[in-house]
């Protein structure tokens, strides 16, 4: 799915078939390796679905959908745990392969601004919000499906003592629990925000906070 999706959004783009499948190879196994337990295939597999739904709701163009699609899959195609230099070293990671691709830089921009704008979750126009609400979207999943998240954002920072973990971890709870509204678009708040609150209040309250 990610590889197909990929490859159709880059060549929609203006890129050439041949390197952007190489690109795609490359982007997958970086997602299969070792060390990731939440952004992983199935992260992004997850924020390709719910982006291209929200895409939809939203009434992007074909062309805008194209470039949330390619966003969407190199987000977290460098992941060491490091927030801020891992999006932009996607960003650049994106940039390059794009250029390589021949895409041209009016779609090369827009989509590298994307990445870069997970590093804050924040953004105004609605193609940005779509892949920051899709990113979240699993805050807002079943109890048990939620709960498998958390324990794989743990086991993403297993070399964090529990007490550093529970300040950190503790903390961007309290300011997701406090974004009100916690997602920008209004498709996404009807379907995810109740139940994301819930989720993010629960897991709090198993800190003890």
């Amino acid at each position: 799915m990610v590889l197909d999706a990929w490859v159709t959004a880059v060549v929609a783009l203006g890129g050439q078939p041949e390197v952007a499948r190489r690109a795609g190879q490359e982007l997958i196994d970086r997602y299969r390796e070792a060390h990731r337990r939440y952004h992983d295939l199935t992260h992004v597999e997850a924020v390709l679905r719910d982006s291209a739904w929200l895409g939809a709701e939203l009434g992007l163009s074909e062309v805008d959908r194209s470039v949330l699609v390619v966003a969407a899959a190199a987000h977290d195609v460098v992941y060491d745990g490091v927030p801020g230099e891992d999006e932009r070293r996607s960003a650049e990671w994106v940039r390059r392969w794009l250029s390589e691709a021949g895409v041209a830089e009016h779609h090369r921009a827009p989509t590298e601004r994307l990445v870069l704008a997970t590093i804050d979750h924040l953004g105004e126009d609605p193609l940005t919000l779509a892949l920051l609400d899709a990113d979240l979207a699993v805050l807002g999943g079943m109890a048990a499906d939620y709960d498998r998240y958390a324990r794989a954002v743990r086991a993403e920072y297993a070399h964090v003592s529990d007490a550093d973990w529970l300040v950190g971890r503790g903390a961007v709870l309290d300011r997701l629990i406090a974004r009100d509204p916690l997602y920008w678009t209004a498709p996404a708040q009807d379907r995810w925000e109740a139940a994301a609150k819930t989720n993010l209040k629960r897991e709090k309250h198993s800190f003890g906070g």
